[in-house]
């Protein structure tokens, strides 16, 4: 659907997005999707937190091996 018709009849992009994704089109090339949400929600899967994604599912417990560094300080 180009631009300019999504424009003129935005129902029928919304009716026809009901169905099936809608390409928008802007001077040939494909600029825009509309589909509907329960579309979108299906392909963009389940959504957690971020925090929720990186929690490790047990504690893990490690020692950090010290390390001694003497610094030298150049000469003027």
């Amino acid at each position: 659907m180009t631009s300019r018709d999504f424009n003129n009849d935005v129902a029928a992009a919304k009716r026809r997005a009901a169905i099936e994704p809608v390409i928008i089109t802007d001077r040939g090339r494909p600029s825009f999707v509309l589909m509907s949400m329960s579309e979108f929600t299906r392909l963009r899967g389940p959504r957690g937190r971020i925090v929720d994604a990186l929690r490790m599912s047990e504690d893990v417990s490690f020692e950090t091996p010290r390390v001694d560094i003497e610094l030298r300080v150049p000469e003027l």
